[in-house]
């Protein structure tokens, strides 16, 4: 049975969010046979060796490092062993394309998406044109970089899109950092709050849509879809903290429309060249342009009541199962 490197924490908004999810994967995969080895990347960076009995998971304990260019973890030079790697970040700094730099560099095997597709998924500004270019229906949306932001560009973004439209950090997960806008004034704040968290926004036209949600893995394979209801629009706290926030697994969608948000789904994950597993998130617009992508996401939160897990669980792979299957999927 393989040997699981379990990181997860790391230098995102999306600490706490990590090791809630790596707490449900960790479990799984013990469940499942796997040796498991927890490491936890706190805010700062460094590596700690994190006792799995602990909850909720910490990045605190001993200091741990990867060897470069041996590929093996150093705990006070004595070498702990592993087969594979579950990078269990969300966000910068681990969804983006650099962990797995670094885990391609030292040659060790890892669950989800490579560099480039980790990378292009991550930022919301380089998807949309990838999956645009391919003809998959979007919600409308303009790119403003700090150094391009200035006098006049709020006002061409308000004629282009309209209101509200909501602003986002380009390249972070977990609807941190973004704020819908319904009137003009309020615009100019939502974009000082999204520029903390990069250097690149991404100004979104307000879509009055149900929100459908489809996992995928490889092949691809498709989950039965489910439908977030909150009161207002999904943020963080409706993710992971507002129990006003429903559920609606399955979505409750006709089977022709179940068809085609899989298809898509699907097609997206091949498009942006991803590997192993994601969540991708849609708008739906009834009357309208019916399914449009809303972003896709290459390591998706596993929490208890995040979405991917609960689809594949729906679909009949239970999360012993799944995260099992992802494991064995990453290894040559």
């Amino acid at each position: 049975m393989p040997a699981v490197l379990v990181l997860f924490g790391g230098k995102s908004a999306e600490h706490e969010v990590s090791c809630e999810s790596a707490a449900t994967v960790a479990d799984s995969l013990r469940e499942a046979g796997h040796s498991v080895t927890l490491v936890g990347i706190d805010l700062a960076g460094g590596w700690h060796l994190v006792d799995g009995a602990s909850r909720p998971l910490t990045a605190v304990g001993d200091p741990v490092s990867l060897s470069v260019p041996d590929g093996f973890l150093d705990h006070g030079g004595t070498r702990l062993p592993f087969d594979v790697v579950f990078p269990v970040l969300h966000g910068p700094f681990g969804e983006d394309g650099t962990v797995q730099g670094l885990l391609e560099v030292v040659g060790v095997p890892y669950v989800g998406a490579g560099v480039l597709a980790s990378a292009a998924a991550m930022d919301k500004d380089v998807a949309n044109r990838l999956l645009a270019h391919a003809g998959l229906p979007r919600a409308r949306s303009m790119a403003v970089s700090v150094d391009s932001y200035g006098p006049g560009v709020d006002a061409r973004l308000l004629e282009a899109l309209g209101l509200p439209v909501f602003v986002k950090p380009a390249s972070l997960g977990s609807s941190v950092g973004i704020t819908k806008v319904n009137e003009a004034f309020e615009l100019p704040d939502a974009m000082a709050v999204a520029f903390k968290y990069g250097d690149k926004v991404v100004v979104e036209e307000g879509v009055d849509a149900r929100e459908i949600e489809v996992a995928v893995l490889d092949g691809p394979n498709t989950s039965i879809p489910g439908e977030i209801v909150s009161v207002d629009w999904y943020d963080y706290d409706a993710k992971y903290a507002d129990d006003a926030t429903q559920l609606l697994v399955p979505a409750p969608l006709t089977d022709e429309e179940s068809d085609a948000v899989r298809d898509l789904a699907g097609r997206a994950f091949e498009i942006l060249g991803v590997t192993g597993l994601a969540r991708v998130d849609f708008f739906y617009e009834e009357s309208g342009r019916g399914f449009l992508i809303n972003e896709l996401n290459t390591m998706p939160g596993c929490t208890s009541r995040s979405m991917f897990p609960v689809l594949w669980e729906a679909t009949g792979v239970p999360n012993v199962e799944l995260f099992d299957r992802l494991v064995r999927s990453a290894l040559p």
